[in-house]
């Protein structure tokens, strides 16, 4: 056998083996765990309300959905990092649980990775910099901007975790996560890792807030995915992480695996800054990349987690891309994001676990406030919590400013 074939078989071994999903994190504005989440979505308990943590002066005028914990309640729960930046924190806890859940024995022994994703870093802490620096140039806690880059957040919590192996950070908006879980997986198909922690975190800041309001696509109510009368997003905050796993430690596991991750694809139509293409392009793309992927067809997929932000060109984007690759039968659908707003760099990896769960617990998720149909689309998501489902394979979606869209496809083992 030449050289050239035996190095194309190992690589084929490598790229063919499964990846596993062996324990999930996940802290947001309705639950700072994943029993106090999956108690949420079944009461129909959103976690959007007027601002009360975030010294904005938009406070009783946008509703955002707020991690319902103080900085110090946080930092009861971690202990203190080096940088107590709420992107950080809340990193921290979602991982933690991740980790505690899928119960690796001798992780220092093999090779692990943390792949986190953000798009605000440190910022939260730089803007209680400014305050006090703008008012006096002698005052201000440099420690407050030193860690302020994207790449900090992931560096602290990784070495809280004792993670060494390897430790990287992707920022790719609003797919940031998404494209986290993405690439720990191929980590692990080419043996580069064998466990990878793949999620992300986002805090809300004022610089989020009031940008996102400049591009006035924020809801002054509660935000109502895919309904013909939407008016924008509510932002929110929060971490998800899952712990990924090649084959030959899921077979050293006792505890039950969540599922695999089948499909994955990015995809990008580079149609416009912050809008989607109104025909849905990079959706589309993204979608059926994952499809091809995983060897499934449109008609194998049990649920689709929308991205479903609510602003009238998302949904109407998604929805014809979902039309485009699905039509004329619907799998069941819903935004999760009517519960935990969008928590942007966040996103991709809280709606990742909510896939996971929902195959562990055959349950599909309601879409709430939902009520009439958009004119120029013959679909409509799920209006309620449902249990005792046959969910074999789940869609993820998660689609990000300048058009960089990332679909992930979970399925049952």
């Amino acid at each position: 056998m030449t050289t050239f074939k035996k190095l194309s078989n190992l690589l084929s071994k490598y790229m063919d083996q499964t990846v596993y999903v062996a324990g999930v994190g996940v802290i947001s504005a309705i639950g700072n765990n994943v029993a106090e989440h999956l108690t949420s979505f079944e009461r129909g308990e959103a976690g959007m309300a007027d601002i009360t943590l975030l010294d904005t002066i938009h406070r009783h005028k946008l509703p955002v959905a707020e991690v319902k914990l103080t900085d110090e309640q946080l930092i009861a729960i971690t202990g203190p990092t080096t940088h107590n930046s709420r992107t950080a924190l809340l990193s921290l806890i979602a991982a933690r649980e991740a980790l505690t859940d899928a119960a690796i024995p001798n992780l220092s022994s093999l090779r692990t990775g943390f792949v986190s994703a953000n798009t605000v870093g440190g910022m939260d802490k730089s803007e209680d910099f400014f305050i006090e620096f703008l008012a006096d140039n002698n005052k201000g806690k440099l420690k407050n901007v030193f860690d302020h880059e994207c790449g900090s957040m992931t560096e602290i919590v990784a070495d809280q975790l004792g993670i060494t192996d390897f430790m990287t950070t992707i920022s790719t908006a609003c797919s940031s996560s998404a494209n986290a879980v993405f690439y720990g997986t191929r980590l692990i198909k080419n043996d580069i890792l064998d466990v990878v922690v793949a999620g992300g975190t986002d805090a809300l800041t004022k610089f989020t807030l009031n940008g996102f309001n400049t591009l006035m696509i924020l809801d002054k109510e509660f935000c109502k995915p895919f309904d013909e009368h939407r008016e924008g997003l509510n932002l929110g905050e929060g971490a998800g992480y899952m712990v990924l796993v090649s084959d030959k430690v899921a077979k050293t596991l006792t505890k039950p695996l969540y599922c695999k991750l089948s499909g994955y694809n990015n995809s990008n139509d580079a149609y416009h800054q912050t809008a989607s293409s109104p025909d849905g392009t990079g959706s589309y793309m993204a979608m059926k990349g994952a499809l091809e992927k995983s060897g499934l067809k449109p008609s194998d997929i049990s649920y689709i987690n929308l991205h479903g932000t609510g602003t009238p060109n998302n949904d109407s984007a998604e929805g014809t891309a979902v039309k485009r690759l699905f039509d004329p039968v619907y799998p069941p659908m819903s935004s999760t994001k009517s519960f935990t707003g969008h928590t942007l760099g966040a996103s991709g990896g809280i709606e990742a676990v909510f896939s996971a769960l929902a195959i562990k617990h055959g349950i599909i998720y309601p879409n709430l406030r939902f009520e009439t149909r958009m004119s120029d689309l013959p679909l409509e998501p799920e209006r309620k919590f449902l249990k005792g489902q046959n969910i074999k394979h789940v869609m993820s979606n998660s689609f990000g400013f300048g058009g960089n869209c990332t679909s992930l496809i979970f399925s049952g083992i």
